[in-house]
Order: structure tokens, then sequence, then C-alpha cells
């Protein structure tokens, strides 16, 4: 068993994953001022490489998750995404900086096709399990928010980035010393089995959509988290002028929607999952499109729905594969469907500069309602829990 404190660092580790991906986001226009550029959205794209490694990277490490064990990669997680941080701190040019969060993006990789089959080896309620991992995670996109906009006010953005490095490194030692040694990697285990087992047909279907539902979400998910500094600060733009507020204003956001993950993790080990997912993502719709036109606290009150929604959507795929994957092969998995889902949605970072620059954000907003209906089509074609063949129940 996975010792209590163990899980708790396995739980910060998400946080400190998605708090080091945004930390650039949250600086972005703090750090073009100190660079010389006259806009934000023309340093957003370099930030590009750290999602596209962040995707990408996911095969190989839950690969080596499964075959040299997941605590060490869990350890190198701590360790690099410590020194990577530290590194962005003290680049001086853009092409500097896009090389720095790239290191960044890779070690992040690790998290989500390791960590979380790690916490989910031996658990009685997997989705009471990832509904809380969520939280935890998009606590970490709060924080990244708030402690950014402070630490850039007081200290400038350079600490926005060593100071957390810093911290992680000191995790890095804690879980060392909490986490036991593996007996074996997973992929060496004698016996195994899914909690419900499908026919491979089945089972391909599942991933299949699973993995296109994935790609659009993740699309969402990174338009919102890598754009909601500056659309809450354009559409509050008279009301709400000082970055630190703003900052803590997207903070309380990201705080209140996350709980959304620990009651659809909580529903998840009750409901057929298919009609859950769906309700979910398509609740995304009409208030991505009210939103598109939306101003000052009516946009902030839209901004927190869409939130709830698209964080509630984000246990699904992971329950999936805790529920129809084999956990000797659960985080190649889970690398497999994180390389193309967000290796693709990496495009939403590359775009959102660009997209906003030429269109505004209204046209951002629109086009997103659109991809969380696509989300929902493709929610569609999962197989009814309830016309399952009876080979397929465990």
């Amino acid at each position: 068993m996975t010792p209590k404190a163990a899980t708790v660092l396995l739980n910060i580790a998400h946080a400190v994953d998605h708090m080091f991906l945004l930390i650039f986001a949250a600086a972005v226009a703090a750090i073009a001022a100190d660079f010389g550029l006259a806009r934000w959205e023309d340093l957003m794209p370099y930030g590009t490489g750290a999602f596209v490694l962040y995707g990408l990277g996911a095969l190989p490490a839950g690969r080596l998750g499964d075959l040299w064990g997941r605590r060490s990669m869990m350890v190198l997680f701590f360790f690099g995404m410590g020194g990577a941080a530290l590194l962005c701190a003290v680049t001086r040019t853009p092409w500097e900086l896009a090389a720095a969060l790239t290191v960044v993006g890779a070690f992040s990789a690790i998290y989500h096709p390791v960590g979380i089959p790690m916490l989910l080896q031996r658990a009685q309620r997997p989705g009471a399990t990832i509904g809380l991992n969520g939280l935890v995670g998009n606590l970490g996109i709060a924080v990244a928010a708030l402690l950014t906009g402070l630490l850039t006010d007081w200290l400038g953005w350079r600490a926005a980035f060593a100071v957390p490095g810093l911290a992680c490194t000191a995790l890095g030692f804690v879980f060392l010393r909490v986490m036991p040694r593996e007996a074996e990697p997973p992929a060496r285990r004698k016996s195994g089995t899914a909690p419900v087992r499908l026919t491979p047909a089945l089972l391909a279907r599942v991933l299949a959509v699973m993995t296109a539902a994935s790609i659009t979400g993740s699309m969402l998910f990174n338009f919102t988290t890598n754009g909601n500094p500056q659309l809450l600060g354009e559409r509050l733009r008279g009301i709400v002028e000082e970055p630190a507020l703003v900052g803590a204003l997207l903070a309380a956001v990201y705080a209140l929607a996350s709980i959304a993950q620990v009651v659809v993790g909580w529903l998840i080990d009750r409901f057929a999952l298919k009609p859950l997912y769906l309700a979910v993502t398509l609740a995304q719709v009409p208030i991505l499109f009210l939103a598109a036109s939306a101003q000052g606290w009516v946009f902030y009150l839209l901004l927190l729905m869409a939130m709830v929604f698209i964080f509630g959507a984000i246990p699904f795929s992971d329950s999936m594969i805790a529920r129809y994957v084999d956990d000797r092969i659960r985080s190649s998995v889970a690398g497999l469907r994180f390389t193309i889902s967000l290796g693709v949605s990496s495009l939403a970072v590359w775009l959102l500069g660009p997209v906003v620059k030429a269109s505004g954000f209204g046209t951002l907003l629109t086009a997103m309602a659109v991809i969380a209906l696509c989300t929902s089509c493709a929610v569609l074609l999962l197989p009814s829990e309830r016309r399952l063949p009876a080979s397929a129940a465990s």
C-alpha cells in the first residue's frame, strides 16, 4: 500500500504539474515588457514547446513507468521540474525562455501517466480518488494565478519561477524519504486484470472515443487556462486593474471550479459513466456562447460556470482507464492517450495569441463552444454500460 504521506505528495505533485505549466501564461505580460516586446500576444507562441513536450513526452514516460518503475519516474519528476523552473528564471531572451519552458514540458509529461496510475493501484473508490486528485491539481492552477501575480508584483517575474522551483526540489527529497521502493515494476507483475473486462474490439472503441474526447477537452483546457489571465483583465477593464487582484479573482474561479471534480468523481463511482460525461460536456456549449459577448461581473460569473464544467470533464478519461485497463499497462495506455490528445491540443497554446490578436476573445470563446459540442458528439459514441455484453462484466 502507498503510505499516506506519499499519497499526499502524489496529489501535491499534480498541483505542481499544472502550476508550473501556467506560470508563463500568468506572467506573460510582465515577461514581454521585460524582453522589450510591445504586446503579450507576440510572446505567447514561445510557450508552445512546453505543451508539445507535455503531450509527446507522456508516451515514453508512461512506458518507463511500467517498465522501470513509477517511484523512480516520480523522483525524476520532482527534481526535473524544480531544475527546469530555475532554468526559466535565468533566461534573457524569448528563445532562451522557449527552450527552458520546453524542458518544463518534458518533465511535466511524467505526472499524468505515472502519478495517477500510482495513486489508483489499490484504490477502492477510483472515482473519488481521481476527483480528489483533480481538485488538488486544479488548485495548482489557482495557485499559479495567485502566486505568480503576487511574486511578479513584489519580486519580479523571475521569482515566480525560482521560488516554486526551489520548493519542488525540496518536495523531491521528501518523496525519496517517504515513498518505499517498489518490489518490481508494474509490467513484471505475474497477474492482474481490469475491474471491467471488455472484448478487444469494444476496448479499442472505448479508447478511441476517449482519446477523441480528450483532444477536444484538452483544447478547451489549454485555451482557458492559458488565456484566462488576459481575458479576465480585458473583460474587467475599468472595474479591476491591479494584476494581483485579477490573479486573485482568477484563483477563486479555479478553486471553486475544482470542487466539481470531487463531485464528478463521487458520481462516477455510483452512476453510469456515459450520461454523466455527456451532461457535463453539453453544459459547456451555451455557457461559452453567452460568455463570448458578456462583460464585467456577468462575464466573471459565466467564466466560473464554464470552468466548473471544463474541470468537471477531466476525471472521465482517467476513470475509463481505471475501469477498463489492466494496472500492469495503465501507464503505457495513459501515456499514449496523453501523447495524442495533448500533442494535438498544444496547438491551442500556439494559436491563442495570434487568434486573439486577429479576431479578439469573442471569436475565441465562440470557437470554444463549437469545440465543446464536438466533445459531446464524441461522447455519444461511447457504448452504454447497460448494453455491454455479458463477457464484458467482471
